[in-house]
């Protein structure tokens, strides 16, 4: 099938090169002449695991196509992405102008019938709103026409090329006969050990996106809220994770207290859900209360930090372990990092980082004062962030931070103090060694 996937961002990259590597014909189209000059050079800049062999693996096939004109790649396409990076976000919700424009350019280019998709999150409505720019500017062109529907991507970053190719769901919004044949064509490859397509109305498939992860981002403030509950009462909230993950109604997934959740995603579709409640004169309560819980976890690893020197930090020197939002991705979106680095700075404290992916990426998260100032140094391996530190605080679970070397640690920190933002670590075994050990909901000795 030829597609046409409009954005070479990380949705428009990920739809584009999966859809390639099922064996169709595909024009992803950017109107950002750097970011297609890179590609046709063959420079991935969107880290995610597995991209870039399938990028480069279909462009060289001849599959995967690059440009920044949308005339000709959209000349002989069957389906349209509307696939444009992330909205933006003003007050909460998320601006689906620029997406709306791309259509509205798109639509000139138009020959014969063509479906159109949206892949990117947008508010509800947004895709009812894009149809309706579309038809007027199509109103004086015979023998061009255009159906919509809404197709939201529920890809993890880390994950995003398994969670493509072999997805728990397909969800489609749509409005007639011809556009569930034309989807169906195109996902039959994704689905062929069980039917995945879950078909609905364009609104509804638009508000699940939001729902699903309005859900994660409330089990995850949840179980923040528990932990910190459970420091007050004396409770071990691990043994309360075991406990309620076993029951079948729950089950285990996102049920790991610790010190909030980041991302471009969950942040920002909580918020715009908030927004668009308020817009419709309707208070989303639990919603507030998630991300209020969320920022109120994000504060709760310089509060433990305090606790033990105070809140006044100067001649402190803090080690932290991971600046990403979490691990296998270069993404800082609303990292629990930046909210503790900026804390600790705040403080009088000087921090000394290190992140498998992030050590450059975090000079754009942070003033270049810190750096001038020496205030933040970016450690260039995990142990030179330790050396005569007073706490090791691990923010980020990387896989090479979650069976360190404790008696290196010991010996180079000043005070052998751990906190333990993700509960990784065995309390007890920690305690045993003379370590001053604090997780998250963990009261153990």
């Amino acid at each position: 099938m030829e597609i046409v996937v409009i954005g070479a961002g990380y949705i428009g990259l990920v739809t584009a090169a999966c859809f390639a590597e099922m064996g169709n014909r595909v024009h992803c189209v950017d109107p950002r002449s750097e970011v297609i000059q890179q590609l046709n050079n063959g420079l991935v800049t969107v880290a995610e695991p597995g991209l870039e062999r399938i990028v480069l693996d279909n462009y060289r096939a001849g599959r995967l196509l690059f440009g920044t004109n949308l005339g000709p790649a959209v000349a002989n396409a069957a389906v349209c992405f509307l696939a444009i990076g992330n909205p933006g976000e003003s007050e909460g919700v998320a601006d689906a102008a620029e997406i709306i424009a791309q259509a509205a350019q798109l639509a000139d280019w138009l020959q014969g019938y063509t479906l159109i998709a949206t892949k990117s999150t947008v508010p509800v409505g947004t895709t009812e709103k894009i149809r309706d720019v579309m038809t007027a500017r199509l109103a004086d062109r015979d023998g061009v026409s255009f159906d919509m529907v809404a197709n939201p991507e529920f890809m993890k970053e880390g994950s995003a090329i398994d969670d493509f190719m072999s997805p728990d769901r397909i969800i489609v919004g749509l409005d007639c006969d011809r556009a569930r044949t034309l989807m169906e064509e195109l996902y039959q490859g994704f689905s062929r050990n069980r039917d995945k397509m879950l078909y609905m109305g364009i609104r509804d498939a638009e508000m699940t996106k939001f729902a699903a992860t309005a859900m994660l981002a409330t089990r995850i403030s949840f179980m923040n809220e528990m932990a910190t509950l459970s420091e007050y009462l004396g409770v071990d909230i691990e043994q309360v994770r075991k406990g309620i993950g076993s029951d079948s109604r729950i089950g285990y997934s996102f049920i790991y207290p610790g010190c909030g959740y980041g991302g471009s995603c969950f942040p920002r579709d909580v918020r715009t859900l908030i927004g668009m409640a308020r817009e419709n004169g309707f208070e989303a309560t639990l919603l507030d209360a998630v991300e209020a819980r969320n920022q109120a976890q994000k504060r709760r690893l310089f509060e433990k930090l305090a606790e033990r020197f105070g809140e006044d930090m100067q001649g402190k020197t803090i080690a932290v372990w991971g600046l990403a939002f979490k691990p296998g991705t270069a993404d800082m979106h609303e990292s629990s990092a930046i909210a503790l680095i900026n804390q600790l700075v705040t403080a009088g404290a000087q921090v000394r980082a290190y992140d498998p992916m992030c050590n450059e990426l975090a000079r754009q998260h942070f003033p270049s004062q810190y750096f001038t100032d020496g205030v933040l140094e970016l450690a260039n391996h995990q142990y030179d962030a330790v050396v005569d530190a007073d706490a090791l605080v691990l923010v980020t679970e990387w896989k090479p931070f979650r069976q360190p070397d404790f008696i290196v640690i010991k010996k180079l920190l000043r005070q052998p103090v751990i906190i333990d933002g993700r509960n990784q670590y065995d309390p007890q075994v920690l305690l045993a060694q003379g370590f001053d050990y604090s997780g998250v909901g963990r009261n153990v000795g």
